[in-house]
């Protein structure tokens, strides 16, 4: 029987989708406010750094996999306007609900289009989308090379994918600091405000046991993504990486 990770925890393969469904469906009440908390407001830089990259225009189409609670889907629904599309996907309801909700009461509704799907069998034709953005959820996949050859597929030539993960410290004496608020702080935080210390402490492992910078950016060459490079952000803790369909 195949095996993968879950944490730090080894489980069947087959069983991962369903244990991090449930992790999620757990946090999605107060998932938005949890980010705020955990990265003291940095997630919403980030992703605002990770949409000036997405060399979007007024009527283009766009892909955000894994898209949780909407965040780029809105930044992405600004950049194509009326005239373009955004596919606002996760594999999770209860996220993509949260997330839709939050699209609607910010007027992004008319060009955003939200469908439940899993990143490793995405129901769109090849060469779809000239932008594809996952951000903070490929850690999340069973088979992270099976999501990124899929949301390679259906990038138009010249179109480009944008993965924006939690990644590997670059600065050495960040580390001891950063397994300290992981391991200590984070799970604290997740019981006191979202009653589920377990589930924060899954989601700190998980980053553990992503891939880093270097690693990840030889995925996305296996996959057939070209020219593929990456920022580090806050010392390396998160990373954007961008690769391109030629």
């Amino acid at each position: 029987m195949e095996q993968t990770h879950f944490g730090f925890e080894t489980v069947p393969a087959a069983a991962k989708a369903d244990r991090v469904r449930a992790v999620f469906d757990s946090v999605a009440p107060s998932y938005d406010l949890m980010n705020d908390l955990m990265s003291a407001g940095l997630h919403r830089l980030w992703k605002r750094f990770a949409l000036g990259h997405t060399g979007l225009r007024p009527g283009d189409a766009a892909l955000d996999v894994a898209g949780g609670t909407g965040d780029l889907s809105a930044g992405m629904a600004r950049q194509v306007g009326a005239s373009g599309l955004v596919c606002h996907t996760d594999i999770n309801r209860e996220m993509l609900e949260a997330g839709r909700r939050r699209l609607v009461d910010a007027g992004l509704f008319a060009n955003v289009s939200t469908l439940q799907a899993n990143a490793e069998h995405l129901p769109f034709a090849n060469d779809s989308f000239h932008c594809v953005t996952i951000g903070f959820g490929l850690r999340n996949c069973t088979d992270k090379p099976a999501a990124l050859r899929e949301m390679a597929r259906v990038l138009r030539p010249g179109g480009r994918l944008l993965v924006l993960e939690f990644s590997k410290p670059a600065i050495r004496f960040i580390e001891p600091l950063y397994d300290l608020y992981s391991f200590r702080i984070l799970p604290w935080l997740g019981e006191v405000v979202a009653r589920d210390a377990a589930s924060y402490r899954y989601l700190a492992e998980s980053i553990r046991m992503h891939p880093g910078q270097e690693s990840l950016r030889a995925l996305m060459v296996a996959a057939g993504l070209e020219d593929v490079r990456y920022h580090n952000l806050s010392g390396g803790i998160v990373a954007l990486h961008i690769g391109y369909r030629y």
